[in-house]
């Protein structure tokens, strides 16, 4: 690494091998591969830490081969997982980049290998039809272990990675991209690249402009992760890339907002003398000993499912208002809200069901299901109740009046829908609308260099993660994890071992 200041415009310029671009899951692991192939590398992350849509995750990955499918004696192989894939797509499976999904799933049982041999811990395999065997692997005890065992790798091999770092634009010389113009702590970087700028800045669903051009109706609707706002898809765009499958986003959807202040038990690290109890408690102690521990990393960030509002519960914004049909599109109508946010209101006589299967409150697949006392004892923050109406807006923070007339005119409405009945009163909230994420990517040829429209390469840009997902398609859980880890390793690869640019001119800043 080598580093200059220009006093006149107090730039600081800069040198290395590989310059990659977010600190996600797929930027920190294109910095580590790249790393060990003896590339220098520095990871830029504009957030003030490193996690990504990684971090934020429901934390699963889906495989074949694994340790876990063996010692299970399932019979599986990368083939029936091609084909498989498929099946999610459905009518748009033809129109799926199969050359990409080819080099996802038989790449992927690597992929989690190594994430194992890091000290990650899975559980499962899990089932999820359609794919015909089980293969659905979740992180324990969450998505954060992944970004904790990740960077701690990506320190020891020599990463130079840095926080607060955002890119303002590639720069190029001659038709190649040679680097970055970046603000780092607030000061003007530029960083030169000899070998290659890797982009790992994920999707775009917290973008409204993105989101208007490719899918208007959810343009008003918060993306979960709030840095993906489409930095490297705009970067890729301006050299002559595509955007493919822009218009499909996973979202909106309702979920519970996280805890002001993560849990004791949230900010323990993932060690192995805690994944690993975990992993042999779920596969043999019963599901009510379990519950109480589990629960308590998975009530973070789930969704409340519909059958709520079918039993009877009602949505109001802050302001105690009732404000659509529940039944209908109630994801959508909470993005005009005030502050985007609602809670949902319920009886006693709900409440009671949703105590015990079969009526649960959220899911994490594979791992748990949570009812209204896991809520009540794992995330108080989220759980309101009263002996009245009145009571329970007090608890809710709500204005009083508006809540007990936006009962009392639902129960008055005609229709099929179950009134409030007699208290106590029950709420769950602050409930908010999401993009999940986002599955428009570059275009990207098999080493994962991002392509012009017309197929040309763009001479040293590479992208990986949803950026770089370039046409391939990802239905179903643990595709995108997937992808982002495998698609990470070998692209580090390929750009660490790829021709050196030539030796250092002037270069043009793409705007």
């Amino acid at each position: 690494m080598t580093s200059t200041t220009d006093t006149r415009d107090r730039t600081v310029r800069e040198e290395t091998d590989i310059v990659v671009v977010g600190g996600g899951g797929s930027g920190l692991t294109a910095a580590i591969f790249a790393r060990q192939e003896g590339a220098k590398v520095v990871l830029l992350e504009k957030h003030t830490e490193l996690r990504g849509s990684t971090g934020l995750s429901i934390g699963s990955i889906t495989s074949t081969g694994t340790w876990h499918q063996r010692r299970a004696g399932i019979k599986d192989d990368t083939q029936a997982h091609f084909e498989d894939m498929a099946k999610f797509a459905g009518e748009l499976a033809a129109k799926d980049n199969e050359e990409l999904r080819r080099i996802l799933v038989e790449n992927v049982p690597d992929s989690v290998a190594w994430l194992m041999s890091l000290g990650v811990t899975f559980h499962g395999p899990m089932p999820e039809p359609p794919h015909r065997q089980p293969r659905m692997h979740n992180v324990l005890p969450n998505s954060r272990a992944y970004i904790y065992f990740v960077s701690r790798e990506a320190r020891r091999v020599g990463v130079d990675a840095r926080v607060g770092a955002a890119v303002e634009r590639l720069l190029v010389e001659d038709g190649r991209v040679v680097g970055v113009a970046a603000r780092i702590g607030g000061v003007p970087h530029e960083l030169r690249a000899r070998r290659a700028v890797i982009l790992a800045t994920g999707d775009y669903s917290s973008s409204p402009d993105w989101k208007r051009r490719f899918n208007p109706a959810v343009a008003a609707v918060d993306g979960v992760n709030t840095t993906n706002v489409g930095d490297g898809h705009r970067f890729g765009e301006e050299l002559g890339a595509e955007v493919r499958f822009g218009e499909i986003v996973y979202g909106p959807n309702l979920r519970f907002m996280p805890p002001a202040k993560p849990s004791v038990l949230l900010r323990l690290p993932p060690h192995r003398w805690l994944t690993g109890a975990m992993r042999v408690a779920l596969e043999r102690l019963p599901a009510w000993m379990l519950r109480p521990f589990i629960l308590s990393f998975v009530t973070t960030y789930l969704s409340p499912e519909p059958s709520l509002f079918r039993e009877g519960a009602i949505l109001v914004n802050k302001r105690g208002e009732r404000f659509t049909d529940e039944l209908g599109t109630p994801n959508y109508a909470l993005a005009d809200q005030p502050d985007k946010v609602g809670y949902i209101v319920f009886d006693d006589s709900v409440a009671r069901k949703f105590r015990a299967w079969p009526y649960f409150i959220s899911t994490a697949p594979g791992v748990a299901y949570a009812y209204l006392g896991d809520y009540k004892r794992t995330r108080p923050d989220l759980y309101h109740s009263g002996a009245t109406v009145g009571d329970l807006a007090a608890s809710m923070g709500v204005p009083v009046q508006a809540l007990r007339g936006a009962v009392e005119a639902h129960n008055a409405a005609p229709g099929g829908r179950p009134p409030l009945g007699k208290g106590p009163y029950h709420a769950l909230g602050p409930v908010k609308s999401w993009i999940i994420l986002t599955d428009g990517g570059l275009t990207v040829n098999r080493d994962h260099q991002v392509t012009r429209a017309d197929g040309g390469v763009i001479p040293g840009l590479y992208a990986v993660g949803s950026v770089g997902q370039g046409g391939l398609l990802l239905e179903g859980h643990g595709h995108h994890l997937a992808w982002a880890f495998t698609s990470g390793r070998l692209a580090g690869r390929h750009a660490a071992t790829a021709a050196p640019a030539t030796a250092a001119r002037p270069v043009e800043a793409v705007t």
